[in-house]
Order: structure tokens, then sequence, then C-alpha cells
């Protein structure tokens, strides 16, 4: 199996991307999110990579950092889910609103993503629940960048002993476009003590 390359980025057009390793060029495909943080053609890039193997084909799929790689092989699990459902839910939604949609059990937010239905959605969440866990409040975006409020505000109910469903489901009732993460959390307390 293959589960590194590291070598010079010679296209990305996604969701496909062409690396050179030593002279040998791998097709792989990618999720959006992956794209993001990709280097310029030309340059070094390193990627985590998972290998499918079907009778007719050999399907290599790269990720910029373990976890996206980690959630891939999750999302394969569940039933009714393959390489390429998978990379739409991460090329749809990041890491931290997969894990606050199972979470939270928002079924139809899952169900926006292409490919998911209903009852996909649903089996996302079941199978799912115990193996992503809601974000701790940590970046999601480059050191010194913004925090994602939401993600604080889950991370701090929860912190307060509230379960990663209940503190998700109240932070999505009660966020609001812009609001810090201390309004959220004060909503979302509010929500639940009334």
């Amino acid at each position: 199996m293959i589960g590194r390359l590291k070598g010079t980025l010679l296209r990305k057009e996604p969701p496909a991307l062409l690396v050179d390793v030593g002279g040998v060029g791998y097709e792989l495909e990618a999720p959006m999110t992956t794209f993001y943080d990709l280097p310029a053609v030309g340059e070094t890039v390193t990627l985590h990579t998972h290998q499918v193997v079907r009778e007719d084909a050999h399907l290599l799929y790269g990720f910029v950092r373990e976890d996206q790689r980690q959630l891939f092989r999750a999302l394969l699990k569940v039933t009714g889910i393959g390489p390429r459902i998978a990379l739409a839910v991460l090329s749809g939604m990041s890491a931290d609103d997969l894990a606050l949609a199972v979470a939270g059990e928002d079924i139809a937010r899952l169900s926006r993503v292409p490919g998911i239905g209903r009852k996909t959605a649903e089996r996302l969440v079941l199978e799912l629940r115990d193996k992503i866990t809601a974000p701790t409040g940590v970046p999601t975006t480059a050191p010194g960048g913004p925090t994602d409020p939401a993600g604080e505000a889950v991370s701090a109910l929860i912190a307060l002993g509230y379960k990663p469903n209940e503190a998700a489901r109240a932070v999505r009732v009660a966020q609001v476009q812009g609001a810090s993460a201390e309004d959220i959390i004060r909503q979302a307390l509010k929500s639940m003590a009334g």
C-alpha cells in the first residue's frame, strides 16, 4: 500500500492531482479541503494517501493532513459510502463542521452534500457518532488566524458537563452570524435552561 508521497506537484485540477516522485507521476484525487492547502505547481508537496485497489483500477487519494485521511477512512466504513461520496463530504464541509453535524445529529446539513440522502445522513450520524469528536475550539484556520466561535462554544459547553450532542445542538440553535463565542454560549445556556 502507498501511505505517503513526497514529490513535485505537477498539476492540480480539482479533484485531480499529479505528483512526480522520483520520475514517476502519481495521479491522485483529493477533496477541496486539501486543494486549499496545496503549494503552487512546481513546488514540493507531501501527501498522506489512501489506496483503493479494485478489479479494474488502482485509485489513490491524497490529503495534506493525516486527520483528513483518517476522517476519509472513517467515512469509507459507513455503509453505503464509497470514495466518491467520502470526497464529496470532505469537499463540502470541514472536519469540524462534519463533527458538529454528527454530534448535533444535523441530518439536514449532512443531506445537503451531493450524493447523501436522508437515510445515508442518518447512517452517517449513527455509525460515526462514537468515532469522531466535536471540535475542541482549536483554530480551524492557520495559526494566528481567526478561531471558530461555534467550535469554542461547543467545547466550553462540553467542559461545563454537557454531552457533545446536546452542546452542538444548543450551539446550532443559538448561533448568529458574526456572534462571538461568549454570546453563543450565553444564548445556548439560556435555550437549554428555558
